[in-house]
C-alpha cells in the first residue's frame, strides 16, 4: 500500500512549531536557504578547484541546477499520478506542495556534507585517518580491557569511513541543528548503512543502497528514530531520495562537460567528436545520444560568434527533458517498491537503455577530457596533500589524555601552550557540538575507559567537523599559516 501521508508529515525531532505538513516545509525552506552551509558551498570544488572564473560552477551552482531538475522532475512525477487518478489513493491530495518542495530543498542541500576539494578531500581525510588513527588512540586512552575492544574496533571504523553524505546528516542535526522535519532530512539520507558497518557484497539485497556510509554512530540514534516514525523498514530509503539523486545525475552529467568548455579545455568541435566517439562503443544503443549531437550540432556550426553557447544549451535541454521523462517513469513502473524504499539502484542507473547509456557516454567523456585534466589532477593533489598536512598540524589534540584535554578546554593552567593555541583557532560552533555530546556522555555513568573512549571518538568528530566545514581557499590559507609556506 502506498500512503503518503505516513511519509511526509510534519513531525520535528523536537520544536514543532507548525501542525500542517506544507507549513512546516515552508519553515523547512527558510532554515536551509539561510544556513551558513549552504552559503559556503559557494566556495566548494565542483570539478575546478579555486576556480576564479564566475560562469565555472561552484557546488552552490550546481545545487541551484539540481534543485531545478529535481523540482521538474517531482511535479512530472506528480502530473503522472494526476493523469491516472491515484492522487486520492496514493493519500497526495494537499502534499502536493510538500512533495516537491521536500525535493528541491534536499537538492539544494545534497552536497553540504563534502569536504574542501570534493572526493578528494574525503579521500585525503581517510588516509590520513587510516594512516595515523590507531596511534592517535594508544597515545590518548592507553592500553584498554578485552572487553571494550569490540566498542574499539566500532569507533575507530567509523572514524575512518568519512562520507560527504553522512557529514550533511551530522550538519542538519547535530552542528547547525536546523530543526528540520523527519521527512526533509530523511530526503538527504541517500546510502542507508552507519559509517562503521562493512560493505555489503553486490548479491545482497540492499547493496546499492549501502554502497557508501550514509551517516556516522554520531547520528546513529536519531536516524534510528527517524526511520521509526517514517515507518522505513532497515536498510531502506525515503522515497523521495531516488528523485533528488536523479535530479543530480542528470545535472552533472552535461555541467561537467559545459565547464571544460568555458575554461578552453574543449573546443565545440572536439565535445561533439567525443559524444560521437564514445557514444559509438554502445552500439546500436548509442546512437540515441550520438544523433541528437549530431544534429544539434549541425545547427550551429555555421554560427559566427555563439555556436558553443548554443550548441550546449540545446544539447542540455534535449537531454535533460528526456531523462526527467524516463526517469519519471522509472519511478512510477517500481513504486511500490520505491515507495518502501527498497529499489537497490539508482533511476538513471544500469537500466540498460539508451537514456542509461547517453549518461555514461557523458561521464566517460568527463572522465577523458575533464578529470584527467592535468590542471584538474594538480589541483586535486594539491587539495589532497593540503588537508592531510593541516590534519597533521592539529594532531597534538588528538594525542593527549581527556585530563589534559579537559584543561585547555575549560582555558585553565596546562602543560601543553601549542595545543592549546590550535583549540583556540577551532570553531565555537563545533566546540558547541562537542560539548553538547559530552554533556550527554556525563549523565550515562559510564566507566571511565568508555567514557574516555567515547570522548575521544568526539573530539576526533570536532577536528574533522572543522575541517571538512572549510572552503577550498580557506583550508588551504590555514594550512600556509601553520606550516609557514606562502
Amino acid at each position: 500500500m502506498i500512503d503518503y501521508s505516513k511519509k511526509i508529515t510534519y513531525l520535528k525531532k523536537e520544536r514543532n512549531t507548525h501542525e500542517n505538513i506544507n507549513w512546516a516545509t515552508e519553515s523547512n525552506r527558510g532554515r536551509i536557504v539561510n544556513s551558513p552551509a549552504i552559503r559556503r558551498l559557494q566556495q566548494k570544488t565542483q570539478v575546478f578547484p579555486l576556480e576564479i572564473n564566475a560562469a565555472v560552477r561552484s557546488r552552490l551552482t550546481h545545487s541551484l541546477e539540481v534543485q531545478q531538475n529535481a523540482r521538474y522532475l517531482a511535479r512530472t512525477i506528480l502530473e503522472k499520478i494526476e493523469k491516472e487518478n491515484k492522487i486520492e489513493e496514493y493519500k497526495l491530495n494537499g502534499l502536493e506542495h510538500s512533495f516537491v518542495s521536500l525535493v528541491e530543498m534536499a537538492s539544494l542541500m545534497h552536497d553540504i556534507g563534502n569536504p574542501p576539494f570534493g572526493h578528494f578531500g574525503e579521500l585525503a581525510i581517510n588516509e590520513w585517518m587510516n594512516e595515523n588513527i590507531i596511534k592517535c588512540f594508544k597515545n590518548s586512552i592507553g592500553k584498554i580491557p578485552k572487553k571494550f575492544k569490540n566498542l574499539k574496533k566500532k569507533l575507530l571504523a567509523d572514524i575512518s569511513n568519512f562520507e560527504g553524505n553522512a557529514q550533511a546528516i551530522r550538519i542538519v542535526h547535530t552542528l547547525q541543528d536546523l530543526n528540520l522535519t523527519y521527512s526533509q532530512t530523511a530526503s538527504i539520507l541517500k546510502y542507508t548503512r552507519v559509517a562503521y558497518d562493512k560493505k555489503l557484497s553486490k548479491n545482497n539485497e540492499y547493496s546499492y543502497l549501502q554502497k557508501k556510509p550514509g551517516y556516522f554512530f554520531s547520528e546513529e540514534d536519531f536516524v534510528n528514530e527517524l526511520i521509526s516514525k517514517l515507518n522505513i523498514n532497515k536498510g531502506c530509503r525515503f522515497p523521495l531520495t531516488y528523485i533528488m539523486e536523479a535530479a543530480d545525475d542528470i545535472s552533472y552529467g552535461i555541467a561537467d562537460l559545459e565547464d571544460a568548455v568555458d575554461k578552453g579545455i574543449l573546443s565545440l568541435k572536439k565535445l561533439y567528436e567525443s559524444i560521437k566517439n564514445e557514444a559509438e562503443k554502445f552500439g546500436e544503443k548509442g546512437k540515441y545520444i550520438q544523433e541528437i549531437a549530431e544534429k544539434i550540432y549541425s545547427e550551429v556550426k555555421n554560427e559566427t560568434y555563439i555556436k558553443v553557447n548554443t550548441f550546449i544549451v540545446n544539447f542540455r535541454v534535449k537531454i535533460a527533458n528526456e531523462l526527467i521523462s524516463f526517469a519519471s517513469d522509472i519511478y512510477l513502473k517500481n513504486h511500490h517498491d520505491i515507495y518502501h524504499g527498497r529499489y537497490n539502484k539508482a533511476l538513471l542507473e544500469d537500466n540498460d537503455t539508451k537514456y542509461d547509456i547517453a549518461l555514461k557516454v557523458l561521464k566517460n567523456v568527463a572522465i577523458k577530457h575533464v578529470f584527467k585534466n592535468s590542471e584538474v589532477e594538480a589541483l586535486e593533489l594539491k587539495g589532497k596533500f593540503v588537508i592531510k598536512g593541516l590534519l597533521t598540524c592539529y594532531k597534538e589534540i588528538l594525542i593527549i589524555k581527556y585530563d589534559d584535554f579537559l584543561l585547555i578546554f575549560n582555558d585553565e593552567k596546562n602543560d601543553y601552550p601549542s595545543t592549546s593555541r590550535l583549540f583556540r583557532r577551532l570553531s565555537n560552533k563545533h566546540i558547541n557540538a562537542y560539548s553538547k555530546s559530552i554533556e550527554k556522555l556525563k549523565k550515562q555513568n559510564l566507566k571511565k575507559t568508555e567514557f574516555n573512549m567515547y570522548e575521544w571518538y568526539y573530539r576526533v568528530r570536532l577536528l574533522i567537523d572543522f575541517i571538512s566545514g572549510m572552503t577550498d581557499e580557506y583550508v588551504i590559507k590555514e594550512y600556509q599559516e601553520l606550516s609557514a609556506i606562502k
